[in-house]
């Protein structure tokens, strides 16, 4: 069992985080909502600190076991096939979470699943009755997800995904699944205009707060921990980001020097936006954008909270007509949109929003940013391409079929990571980061 997943301490006065995480998997599973979104929404406001933690945890990992849990609800059903008012599957979607992979007391998640399965005595008594014989017939029904050859309950992931994976890394897609499957550590990046990684260690170890450096990216901190962000010293002014290490690899390849020009043509939220300015803060000028003007305006917070300035601009950076002065820039970050395969066990909803049908318009979209970024960058400048996927066709066979069309692109060696193509791949875990590709491109004089 993981020590860090729901005990009963935390469990028994937190009701409230218990309706919290319902109503937000309400949203998620049946209305299509994000899951980042339902929980940054207003449904876990009134909770104090820790009920909004206990809130996020169940709704997150009913998500990340999804597949596995809708198995077992099905075998648990007198009638497999039976559909079930959403109300109810939510309810015990999310009492079978309890059960199965927390510390919760089985009395708790039956007792808080039948409050939430409604006021129906039918509702009630089928809530009661399955959860019950679940926390009997726990440790089996667990063997069974083991040796099951239903593929989708026993990876807990969809089969398309899972297909994919085995042809694209034969020799490590359980170990991708798994770590999938597992709970992402709180990685931030440390300002260096405040200091650097040695200060905020520091100040994380006089507040009591445990942390130690990660082993590759050179301004990240791992905390022991997850924590709200308004707790950690140094959040509010900047001083830190929230950021995992495999991210914060992108923005050391541009090779940032003073009065460069540069563009970030995927600016939002504006995580490498703030790296940028914080690792050069003398450029010429830095263009963020992006083509979602909500995201953008997070991004404009972003750099309002860490300092620095930079020229933001709401349009799609694939059409540089209708935005584009003309001015080359010296050094393009294309952080590019992708299926986010890469980052599942920090958005487990990746994993039931995402589809095989939409990895095509991914492809075309990352491509057409290639090209315009290209057009857009100066003679000897640098390109990097980064996507938080695992997928050969969003990464090393994206950038070989770019640089089979340009002769003038020649990539920049990058020393961590594994060969992958023209690139170095990430996958999920390796080092406790996300999944990420990158590659560097210099674009030679003619």
């Amino acid at each position: 069992m993981n020590p860090s997943e729901p005990s009963s301490r935390p469990a028994r006065g937190a009701p409230g985080g218990r309706e919290a995480a319902f109503a937000v998997l309400g949203e998620v599973l049946h209305n299509g909502r994000s899951l980042t979104n339902a929980v940054a929404g207003r449904l876990l406001d009134p909770l104090d600190p820790r009920e909004r933690a206990l809130a996020r945890e169940l709704a997150s990992g009913v998500v990340r076991h999804l597949p596995s849990l809708r198995y077992v609800l099905a075998g648990l059903l007198d009638h497999p096939r039976r559909r079930l008012e959403a109300r109810l599957e939510t309810a015990l979607l999310l009492g079978l979470y309890q059960v199965l992979y927390t510390r919760v007391p089985s009395h708790a998640a039956v007792h808080e699943t039948v409050r939430l399965a409604g006021r129906s005595p039918r509702r009630r008594g089928l809530a009661n009755a399955v959860l019950r014989r679940a926390a009997s017939e726990r440790d089996a029904l667990l063997r069974d997800l083991e040796e099951t050859p239903d593929v989708e309950a026993r990876f807990a992931h969809p089969r398309w995904f899972i297909d994919r994976l085995r042809a694209d890394w034969p020799d490590d897609w359980e170990a991708i699944l798994a770590a999938n499957s597992s709970r992402a550590p709180m990685t931030l990046r440390a300002a260096r205009r405040a200091g650097g990684r040695a200060a905020r260690l520091e100040a994380f170890r006089r507040s009591g707060l445990e942390a130690f450096p990660h082993p590759v990216a050179p301004d990240a901190i791992v905390l022991l921990r997850p924590t709200g962000v308004d707790t950690v010293p140094g959040f509010p002014d900047g001083a830190v980001s929230v950021q995992d290490a495999a991210a914060q690899l992108a923005v050391p390849l541009l090779a940032l020097e003073p009065g460069l020009r540069v563009l970030d043509a995927c600016a939002a939220p504006g995580g490498k936006t703030a790296q940028i300015l914080d690792e050069e803060p003398h450029l010429g000028e830095l263009v963020a954008v992006d083509v979602d003007p909500e995201r953008l305006a997070r991004a404009e917070r972003t750099l309002a909270r860490t300092g620095g300035e930079a020229t933001l601009v709401a349009a799609d950076a694939s059409a540089p007509s209708e935005w584009w002065d003309g001015a080359a820039f010296d050094r393009v970050l294309i952080d590019a949109p992708c299926s986010g395969s890469g980052v599942i066990r920090r958005h487990p909803d990746v994993k039931l929003h995402r589809r095989a049908t939409d990895l095509d318009a991914l492809d075309a979209r990352q491509s057409a940013l290639l090209e315009a970024a290209w057009s857009m960058l100066a003679p000897s400048g640098r390109l990097v391409y980064a996507t938080c996927s695992v997928l050969l066709q969003e990464g090393a066979r994206q950038m070989a079929r770019f640089l089979e069309r340009h002769d003038d692109a020649e990539p920049i060696e990058i020393r961590w990571g594994r060969a992958c193509g023209p690139g170095r791949q990430i996958l999920p875990g390796e080092a406790d980061m996300d999944g990420f590709f990158h590659a560097s491109i210099s674009k030679e004089r003619p």
